[in-house]
């Protein structure tokens, strides 16, 4: 086909969310072209296989399968997983390995009084920000609900600093920049799995029969009551209407245009958003050095400012191997280190908690979603001052022509995969005009 043939949609962005839209597009008759930057489909979905090992380097798991159209999806494409429920970033959850400041383990009595006050924090924690006013941050939140327990300065300080790690871990982002709304999402209902095939095969299934253009770098969508064209690499398109899935980072950076600009209350949204930082860090070693029974080790205290959690990720590789992230100011300040210098670092305070016992990994992965042009980061966060409500407004129709989809424009679990292929059904049945069943995107028949 010509780059000039009209088709009746263009989606812009081969993962998940594209190629959910694209697939219930097809399905219902429309002539649909997907344009995608990379040389793969899956986008932020993606998994690199060395030595016979499966790495996911940027979607891993289904947070709750319960009720989850994505783990429905994989049931229907036959996909393998494994039950490796996380519970979000709790002190409970799996059986976690907790090392005081002075690097010694902590007894169980003394992970039972760390979890209480957490408990006890959290719950204060959930009226302050329901009652507070709009624009406080995550951190003023954290402030109002430990000031209301009356603790000395080393109790306090235990649970803000996993407070503090929280809203990194779970959302890239320093605790004073995250909105106090931020973590309105951090519940997880029913087990977890990830995929020790990969994940990426959901993309590969999604975009089974559809008409994705490769290394299509998308620099501009011009839009109109007349339709869309959209500048590429590799020549203009025009088409009906467009589904633009780009993240957040791309629909905000210089090297993406919308013409003309996006109007209310898409745009204020959109200001609203801003894209993370946050990479992964994983390790492969020859043997397991670290606690037995655990499904993760922490460990507190200022030596576990960037790295304080690592996840025993053996039973999913099939190898000894440990996956830390660099989160928020961790992400930021090693973001020009070589990856030598980012691993040394971790191996640091590693051989404070298990001393030689520490070998030299076998393999590492360090990935780099912040310097990627077609993400700019892992996904999206609240500011200060925006609301849940924004995931959604970003997703309003434009000019009857221009839909915009991905993780960023869902309000119920945004940041997962599980809102990235609703967000592309919604799309979907906003261009038919219709609703349409999600189960069709993983119909086989």
């Amino acid at each position: 086909m010509d780059p000039m043939d009209r088709v009746d949609t263009i989606v812009v962005g081969a993962g998940v969310a594209g190629l959910t839209a694209a697939r219930l597009l097809s399905r219902n008759g429309r002539r649909v072209v997907v344009l995608e930057a990379r040389d793969r489909v899956g986008g932020r979905v993606w998994s690199v296989r060395e030595g016979g090992v499966t790495t996911d380097l940027g979607a891993s798991w289904i947070h709750g399968i319960t009720g989850s159209p994505v783990a429905a999806a994989a049931d229907a494409f036959g996909l393998r997983t494994e039950e490796f429920t996380v519970g979000g970033y709790q002190p409970y959850s799996r059986p976690m390995a907790y090392y005081g400041p002075a690097g010694v383990r902590l007894t169980d009595d003394e992970v039972r009084r760390f979890v209480a006050d957490v408990d006890t924090v959290d719950a204060e924690l959930a009226r302050v920000v329901a009652a507070g006013a709009p624009g406080s941050s995550y951190g003023e939140a954290v402030e109002s609900a430990l000031t209301a327990q009356g603790w000395d300065a080393e109790r306090t300080e235990r649970v803000r600093e996993y407070l503090r790690h929280r809203s990194e871990e779970q959302y890239g982002v320093w605790i004073d920049d995250l909105d106090a709304h931020g973590l309105d999402d951090d519940f997880i209902d029913g087990d977890e799995v990830v995929f020790p095939d990969g994940y990426d095969a959901l993309a590969t299934h999604l975009a089974a029969g559809l008409d994705v253009r490769l290394e299509h770098v998308v620099s501009s969508v011009r839009w109109s009551g007349e339709g869309v064209e959209v500048t590429t690499v590799q020549g203009e398109f025009t088409a009906r209407r467009a589904v633009v899935t780009v993240p957040v980072g791309v629909l905000k950076s210089a090297a993406f245009s919308i013409e003309p600009p996006l109007p209310e209350p898409v745009a204020g949204a959109l200001s609203r958003l801003e894209m993370n930082a946050f990479e992964k860090v994983f390790l492969r070693f020859r043997s397991k050095f670290w606690d037995e029974g655990v499904y993760g080790i922490r460990q507190q205290g200022p030596h576990g400012l960037w790295w304080h959690s690592w996840y025993d990720l053996t039973s999913a590789h099939g190898v000894p191997t440990l996956l830390t992230f660099a989160a928020g100011p961790a992400a930021r300040e090693t973001r020009g280190w070589e990856e030598e210098k980012i691993v040394d670092s971790v191996l640091r305070e590693l051989r404070r908690l298990y001393g030689d016992r520490v070998e030299e990994p076998a393999g590492i992965h360090v990935t780099r979603w912040q310097d990627d042009p077609y993400a700019r980061g892992s996904y999206a966060y609240m500011t200060v001052g925006s609301a849940p409500e924004d995931h959604d407004l970003l997703a309003t129709p434009v000019g009857g022509v221009l839909h915009l989809a991905g993780e960023a424009t869902w309000t119920d679990d945004p940041a997962t995969v599980n809102a990235a292929l609703r967000s592309g059904h919604r799309a979907a049945s906003d261009v038919l005009g219709r609703a349409v069943p999600i189960e069709d995107a993983w119909a086989t028949g």
